[in-house]
């Protein structure tokens, strides 16, 4: 049996994922959530082994890889999926317990440090997979101002992580590469009936079964094995925003994502 990592599972899309690996019978489940009453709600529908952490805290998302790390030898799949969604006419700028601003740390840092922290587990299973959930909203970070502290927005905040978030499943799949890690990253469909969609106000367009068919895919899909590096709109493979594809541009976040995480 796979064993399953999943963040952001106590709701929506991630607790929709768990919902149908488990009913696979297929996968033992990692669920991460941060409110421990819907955490426990899934784990009893489901079966699967709960881990409570606030993204917003570096220090939580260390805390829980070690704490899986703890608890288990190796990790055959991780999906990244824990994330803060957007109000469209939202312009009231948070910060992270780090002082980051907000959809950068959940968004962005917070997956990137947790799979850095599990890659030794990712890397002593036979084969493993990372799953990035990313979105086709995508902008680039302005360097000058990478805590986005002029002229914010919600939308732009959030689109901005994702673009980064892309960009590290390229970098770190060149990483990888032979190792038997894959890296893969989605836009797993379009305004689903989840909580975050409807606090966007947006206008519901996709299911959420659609959602989790297509992230399932990167998840345990026979086809998908070996397949690294890709991005992803739905089931189809796509082409990112031409920042992702960039040397210059991704070397430049690498060292910002370095820094922002090394100094907390």
């Amino acid at each position: 049996m796979a064993l399953i990592l999943i963040t952001g599972a106590s709701d929506g899309l991630g607790r929709a994922l768990a919902e149908d690996l488990a009913a696979s019978g297929r996968h033992r489940l990692l669920l991460h959530g941060r409110n421990a009453q819907r955490l426990a709600e899934v784990a009893e529908a489901t079966g699967g082994e709960t881990f409570q952490a606030d993204f917003s805290s570096l220090a939580e998302v260390r805390s829980l890889a070690a704490e899986i790390a703890g608890s288990h030898g190796h990790l055959d799949v991780l999906v990244n999926n824990a994330g803060i969604g957007f109000h469209t006419d939202g312009t009231t700028r948070r910060l992270s317990k780090d002082g980051h601003e907000l959809r950068l740390a959940v968004n962005y840092l917070a997956p990137v440090l947790l799979t850095r922290e599990l890659l030794p587990l990712l890397r002593r299973a036979a084969s493993s997979r990372i799953v990035n959930i990313a979105s086709v909203g995508q902008q680039p970070i302005d360097f000058d101002d990478p805590q986005h502290e002029r002229g914010y927005t919600d939308v732009a905040a959030y689109c901005r992580s994702k673009l980064g978030l892309i960009c590290h499943t390229y970098d770190l799949a060149h990483e990888l590469a032979e190792t038997g890690v894959t890296v893969n990253c989605l836009h797993p469909a379009l305004y689903m009936p989840t909580a975050m969609s409807r606090r966007s106000g947006m206008e519901i367009v996709d299911t959420l079964e659609r959602g989790v068919a297509a992230t399932r895919r990167l998840v345990d899909a026979p086809e998908l094995a070996g397949v690294t590096g890709r991005y992803f709109e739905i089931e189809e493979e796509s082409r990112a925003s031409e920042e992702a594809y960039d040397p210059a541009y991704r070397r430049r976040l690498g060292e910002l994502t370095r820094n922002l995480l090394e100094n907390r």
